[in-house]
């Protein structure tokens, strides 16, 4: 009886520890699959299966043609091992989930694929090196796959299944823009083409059709405006009136159109994301609530004791005060039981991120009571608390800016940067004799810390810059350096000091784990596009220093970029003969800027139609991802305003001893979070939902159970 009871506490600490960090997979139930489960879940295991990934991924660094070359043999086994380890965490998820789950889910199809294709790959590659045949690792390109597949990227894979779903429906209004680009690039060509009239760099301007389509696609994304339109204005400035007309209906109504349209159909498909996600969370509470209910009265309620040996396991890293806390919510009546609704609520509370800040009296108070606690160490306390100890610090800051920025060789302004140095350590030797060490020292203590550790650093570097001046002629440029960043690093201090900045700091900070997805989709498409544009690119384009006496060298090595933009831009190392070289070139046009003139200069050294491959970059990163994910991933508008500085408010007297929590956070820093809350208030309590299987087959457009609908939750 008591090992059936352990079981059924396992298996409702892991659909709880599901409900609470969002996992939807339906896993077995059996007591041996459970524990399997666990593991599965278990940080080391997620760690290590991170690490192996992003090794497979930089797999491409040191391969041909690399950065840092290694053997093949070197990389060729890192990759099997990589793929081994890919195919033992499949095959550890294939005993903890339902076989027909396994076999109908499709990324765990993709998963096998591409170690098959991959094997398959290095060893053909393998066999042909042997015979000194050059071929192609065609398989690096799926690498990215083991990304977005496996469960432990379930945001990176929503994000883009949200985007795939969105893409048929985009696609009348795409083709409506072509066709509206087509029909423009031909009326240039009937406008401009026999006017024989030349670019600035003495080219035929609008002579080829196809060259048209491409300038004015350019002039949409507005990289090449006003360059374009010039030749054209120069001859009769009513031909202005054309360009007008294009950049208004496509770059401002169409394009406007497209993403309206995009993220609008994101939206609709992430609604249903996050329906599942709620129901999935509801349904997993109630599982766990069935499970360990027992009957009190008329209703079934969980009890005391069960329910602090499910927290045990479900968050055991949490303190003894913090789960105490956790139990006064749940049973605010102390009935020595926890209700239905109560425990439903288990999975957010757990999520909430609550600081315990353990008051301590000072150790100087113990110490040398007489001293610490006498008129003149009161007196100095309540200064160093009070707001104009800032404020005076804030002064002190600025003035050191100014002091910064005038020439140091002047022997004042030398001399003054001991000075700010002195009156850096004073500040933080008061602040540690007025507040507890170990309180000022805590682990939420960014800002404390920050300022420590650059005070220290900037006087290390310092005197050990003026101890090798002194004593020797070496002078370290490196130390300078080091000297100058830290000096202009103090600066960032006034930002702890202004309550506003802090607040935004925090709020950037706290938006960073949400910005992992976009993050996460960004090296995906970069990955995939660096691989390709290697394969197109590599070696056609070299970069020479300036003192070189190779022919062609200031062409890039290329004669065919004798006189364009390119090598005129002295742009040669902007290639893929890297893959850090793709990757900081793939960065260059995401900013858009210039992204026609490496459009050009690749396709002048290969072949017109190269610029296919810059255009479907831009559409992919530029416009789909980029502009559509960082508005799903706005903030909401409002902002952290919890602070948890140990100074309070000026002049206030500090508790002597005991604990405090505070909340880290309060509101809901994205859409999707905000919309998640709101799908879980509109569940009833008594209605259990839909099964699992169900909630997995929910679509956009299926019936919501319970009878909620879509509009009420927008």
């Amino acid at each position: 009886m008591a090992e059936g009871a352990s079981q059924d506490l396992l298996l409702a600490a892991a659909f709880v520890s599901d409900a609470q960090y969002n996992r939807n997979i339906p896993f077995r139930t059996s007591p041996e699959a459970v524990r399997l489960y666990y593991l599965y879940n278990h940080w080391i295991m997620r760690t290590v299966t991170y690490f192996f990934i992003f090794l497979n991924l930089s797999l491409a660094v040191f391969e041909e043609p690399a950065v840092y070359p290694l053997p093949f043999l070197v990389t060729s086994l890192i990759e099997v091992l990589c793929l081994l380890v890919f195919f033992g965490r499949l095959t550890h998820f294939a005993k903890v989930t339902l076989r027909d789950v396994f076999w109908k889910d499709t990324k765990n199809i993709c998963i096998m694929v591409a170690i098959l294709l991959s094997l398959t790959d290095l060893a053909i590659y393998g066999v042909l090196r042997m015979y000194n045949m050059r071929s192609i690792r065609w398989s690096r390109i799926v690498r990215p796959i083991f990304l977005i597949n496996f469960a432990e990227s379930r945001q990176i894979r929503r994000a883009f299944r949200s985007i795939r779903n969105t893409l048929p429906e985009i696609t009348y209004v795409f083709l409506l823009f072509m066709f509206s680009l087509l029909m423009f690039s031909l009326m240039a060509l009937k406008l401009f083409g026999e006017r024989n009239l030349q670019t600035a760099e003495g080219l035929p301007y609008f002579k080829n059709y196809l060259e048209i389509v491409f300038d004015l696609y350019v002039l949409v994304t507005t990289a090449n405006s006003p360059d374009v339109m010039m030749p054209a204005f120069d001859f009769s400035s009513w031909y202005a009136l054309f360009f007008i007309a294009f950049v208004i209906v496509n770059t401002y109504i169409f394009m406007s159109l497209f993403l309206a349209v995009v993220y609008n159909n994101y939206k609709k498909h992430l609604k249903n994301e996050i329906r599942k996600l709620a129901y999935m969370k509801h349904r997993k509470m109630i599982e766990a609530f069935n499970l360990l209910k027992e009957e009190e009265g008329a209703q079934f309620v969980v009890r005391e004791a069960c329910w602090k040996q499910l927290v045990k396991l479900v968050a055991p890293d949490i303190s003894n005060s913090h789960r105490e806390l956790l139990l006064c919510i749940s049973d605010n009546e102390q009935k020595g039981f926890i209700d239905k609704k109560s425990f439903v609520q288990l999975a957010d509370l757990l999520n909430i991120q609550v600081i315990t800040l353990k008051i301590r009296s000072h150790p100087l108070g113990q110490w040398m009571p007489h001293v610490y606690k006498s008129a003149v160490s009161r007196f100095l306390r309540s200064m160093v608390r009070h707001r104009g100890f800032v404020w005076t610090y804030d002064v002190i800051i600025l003035i050191n800016a100014i002091f910064i920025a005038l020439d140091e060789e002047t022997p004042y302004i030398s001399y003054a940067e001991w000075v700010f140095l002195a009156l850096y350590i004073i500040e933080i030797l008061l602040k540690v004799y007025t507040y507890e060490p170990r309180a000022f020292f805590g682990k939420n203590q960014f800002w404390n810390w920050f300022d420590t550790l650059i005070i220290f650093a900037a006087l290390t570097a310092t005197v050990l810059n003026t101890t090798l001046k002194s004593t020797t002629k070496y002078n370290s440029q490196q130390i300078l350096d080091i000297v100058f960043i830290l000096r202009v690093l103090r600066l960032i201090r006034i930002v702890d000091s202004i309550q506003r900045f802090r607040v935004i700091m925090n709020t950037l900070i706290n938006i960073v784990p949400t910005m992992l997805t976009f993050g996460g989709l960004t090296l995906v498409v970069y990955c995939v596009f660096a691989i390709i544009g290697m394969e197109l690119f590599h070696g056609k384009i070299q970069f020479f220093p300036a003192s070189s006496n190779v022919p062609h060298a200031l062409e890039c090595g290329n004669p065919a970029l004798k006189d364009s933009l390119f090598a005129r831009g002295k742009y040669c190392k902007n290639n893929f003969n890297n893959f850090a070289s793709s990757f900081i070139v793939l960065m260059e046009l995401t900013v858009v800027n210039q992204w026609h003139v490496f459009a050009n200069g690749f396709a002048n050294v290969t072949v017109q139609p190269a610029k296919l491959y810059f255009i479907a970059f831009h559409i992919v990163m530029v416009i789909i991802i980029v502009k559509d994910e960082l508005q799903h991933e706005q903030l909401l508008d409002n902002m952290e305003s919890v602070e948890h500085d140990l100074e309070g408010e000026g002049g206030t007297k500090p508790q002597s001893k005991g604990l405090v929590f505070k909340i880290a956070s309060k509101r809901y820093r994205t859409v999707d979070a905000l919309l998640q809350r709101m799908f879980e208030a509109e569940i009833p309590l008594e209605d259990e939902g839909p099964s699992f299987e169900e909630i997995l087959n929910l679509s956009p457009t299926a019936a919501i159970p319970s009878n909620l609908t879509l509009e009420n939750t927008a």
